[in-house]
């Protein structure tokens, strides 16, 4: 069975029954980041879905603790068979968002290996924030350091996301590092401002308001564990966000592109330190 669409450039188009299923996901994943505002969807995270939210940080966060510290486990899931080249995606995320009323939780776990590099070429790569644009482009657009206590980093970083639509967001972060000892290192990236911006780049560039807003993403925290090893050197990075929760019916149209969404950055900035790293 298929589907008439109309002429294009002088030829008569076609859709079959899966392209017509994607097409209609497509059309919902617009409806869904556009008009959700306008729907009456909630802009700003419900208290009950931050305090879960900011209770599984802590959970992740003990749990990271106790692994750095535990003799052997400095690295979870599959990084003991890494070689060069490998790369490993893996979701953590809860199966339900029950205690995240109108929220969605993300947590995707990545680890890949850096022949050669070492745990000072890392930390040198993370703390030259004025770098991360050439280093983690198209996806960072401008970054600055706002100040600096101890060994840890403020920073703010401009982000850009192009999926269906672009999305462009202004974050402002600490970033603190410890040490285990010279082969073994860590490091948190804690978000505690994000901004949603309209026109980026333009003369109306505008940061929106809490009410306009889409939800796109509404608190991020990452952590990185590294490990020196067999001539190189051993990443993983855990990345936890929460963002709006898929309205009701549009499951099947707008899951795929939600969970893509998180899953895809992670992998770009694991392959991105990877090269940085190289050079």
């Amino acid at each position: 069975m298929h589907c008439f669409l109309g002429p294009g450039r002088g030829k008569v188009q076609y859709m079959n029954e899966r392209s017509l299923a994607r097409f209609g996901r497509l059309a919902a994943v617009c409806i869904w980041l556009v008009l959700a505002p306008a729907a009456g969807l909630a802009a700003e995270p419900e208290p009950a879905a931050v305090s879960a939210f900011n209770s599984y940080i802590r959970a992740v966060e003990a749990r990271l603790d106790l692994q750095h510290k535990t003799q052997g486990t400095f690295l979870a899931g599959k990084a003991a068979r890494l070689a060069p080249g490998d790369l490993v995606i893996e979701k953590l995320s809860p199966n339900s968002d029950a205690d995240f009323p109108g929220a969605m939780l993300h947590d995707w776990r990545g680890t890949a290996f850096a022949p050669g590099a070492t745990v000072a070429d890392f930390e040198r790569v993370m703390k030259d924030i004025d770098a991360y644009p050439q280093r983690f482009s198209p996806q960072v657009v401008r970054a600055k350091v706002r100040g600096k206590a101890g060994d840890g980093i403020q920073a703010s970083m401009r982000v850009r996301q192009k999926h269906v639509i672009t999305v462009v967001m202004d974050i402002d972060y600490d970033l603190s590092f410890s040490r285990l000892d010279a082969r073994h290192g860590d490091s948190a990236s804690r978000g505690t401002h994000i901004a949603e911006i309209s026109a980026a780049g333009t003369v109306s560039e505008r940061a929106l308001s809490p009410s306009e807003e889409h939800g796109f993403l509404w608190r991020l925290n990452t952590y990185w564990s590294y490990e020196e090893r067999d001539g190189g050197l051993a990443m993983q990075i855990e990345s936890v966000s929460l963002t709006r929760a898929i309205p009701t019916g549009l499951g099947w149209a707008v899951g795929p592109f939600v969970e893509s969404v998180p899953r895809e950055s992670l992998e770009f900035t694991l392959r991105s330190m990877v090269n940085a790293l190289r050079k």
